[in-house]
Order: C-alpha cells, then structure tokens, then sequence
C-alpha cells in the first residue's frame, strides 16, 4: 500500500511539472506573437507550481 501511495505522489508530482512546463512554452508563445503574456500562461504556472510544493509538502509529511 505504501508503493501505491508512492506511485501516486510521483505521478501528480509528473503531472504538475507537465503543466508548469506548458505554461511556460504558452507564455513563450504568447510573448513572441502578442508581444505581453495573457493570465492562462501565468494561471498554468501558479497552479502548477503550487500543486508540485502541496504534493511534496504532503509526500513528506505521510512518509514520516
């Protein structure tokens, strides 16, 4: 049971990187053909940097 809560941190925490990396290449995008970043980009970043912190956070706290 504890591999699976293992497993489990370890796939959100991929999922939150995937995000935040796509966040970033939207915003590259955005800036190069609108010239400002729009607030999806910025949206994309903040969650998923807070849900990587909250994921390790609490990956933390449980192995414990």
């Amino acid at each position: 049971m504890n591999t699976d809560n293992s497993k489990t941190y370890k796939i959100q925490s991929l999922l939150s990187v995937f995000v935040i990396v796509a966040g970033l290449l939207l915003m590259t995008y955005m800036v190069v053909v609108e010239d400002e970043p729009g607030a999806i980009p910025l949206l994309l970043i903040a969650l998923g940097t807070l849900s990587y912190l909250y994921n390790r956070t609490r990956g933390k706290t449980r192995q414990a």
